[in-house]
């Protein structure tokens, strides 16, 4: 297992792999098919400071090669959070990092929850969700305006001691433009990608299937673009990076540490197959061995060396 300890962040994570916010719920879900400690770290649902809802009508839909989802940052917000759910994760036996997803609708939001869950001993890393495509406030505003994206950043790190990752959206004309500028402003490292803005339209009704209209696409399909994007991130900055976009097996794994990632996210591929994260780790320690590797961090950015 040494072959795939990793330190991230300062942070040290039994393997590279961990979950991506909203795929995974708060940890304890998939418990009955297998320990969520065999994993580097989760990525906890997204959390607002108010409770939320979501959206209305159809959440999800199926589409070629992956789906589209316009959940909406459904949460029970951060008072239910601090209160109730950080301590249940450790009583039921969850002692893997755990990584808080922070999501607002104003700057003074995103502010005032980073203050928050700096306080929670129990978090390890902190996203910042600079880029949800599937609500209608907040979200990718900030992700898809560099400058804001800047602030925002800027104005999270001044509040919060603990490792800083802010995630990046797809949905922009220049990813390693704007990765570039949180770096400037304080990220410690870079997620990406988030979904791809899509949406379906279903001919019986000649309307929208999605209630949002529009939602995020996630899934196989998009892996092509997801690499694309962070072997740019690579070389634009010096900070590392958390790959994830149609990670699905072992194969996909590999590359995307090649083109740059430090650790990887998986999220819909849970959907497809609940135990593709150990399926992921055995390829990946298979790999090390094949290869004569002391550890597979020595891989990250290989596909740039030429």
């Amino acid at each position: 297992m040494s072959c795939l300890k990793t330190e991230f962040l300062g942070v040290s994570m039994k393997n590279p792999l961990v979950t991506s916010s909203g795929c995974f719920g708060f940890g304890k879900e998939y418990q009955d098919y297998f320990d969520p400690n065999q994993l580097g770290g989760i990525v906890l649902k997204g959390i607002t400071l108010e409770a939320r809802d979501g959206n209305y009508g159809v959440r999800i839909a199926e589409t070629p090669g992956g789906m589209l989802n316009c959940v909406g940052l459904e949460n029970p917000g951060i008072d239910v959070f601090e209160q109730e759910i950080i301590p249940n994760l450790r009583k039921e036996g969850i002692t893997t990092n755990l990584i808080v997803n922070i999501n607002g609708k104003t700057m003074e939001d995103y502010i005032e929850i980073a203050k928050r869950v700096d306080k929670i001993d129990e978090i390890a890393i902190v996203e910042l969700n600079i880029s949800c495509p599937n609500v209608k406030d907040g979200g990718m505003a900030f992700g898809a305006n560099p400058e804001v994206a800047g602030a925002v950043t800027r104005e999270v790190r001044k509040v919060t001691k603990k490792p800083l990752v802010v995630k990046l959206s797809p949905n922009v004309t220049d990813i390693a433009k704007i990765a570039k500028i949180v770096e400037e402003n304080g990220a410690d490292a870079v997620s990406l990608i988030n979904t791809v803005l899509g949406m379906a339209i279903d001919v019986k009704t000649k309307k929208p299937v999605l209630g949002n209209t529009f939602g995020g696409m996630s899934g196989g399909a998009v892996k092509p673009i997801a690499l694309r994007m962070i072997y740019q991130v690579y070389e634009a900055v010096k900070i590392p990076i958390v790959g994830m976009g149609g990670i699905l097996n072992g194969t996909d794994a590999l590359e995307f540490l090649m083109a740059g990632a430090s650790i990887l996210s998986i999220g819909t591929g849970f959907f497809i197959n609940p135990m593709v994260s150990l399926e992921i780790e055995k390829t990946l320690r298979d790999y090390c061995e094949q290869e004569g590797l002391k550890n597979i961090q020595e891989i990250v950015g290989i596909a740039h060396r030429r």
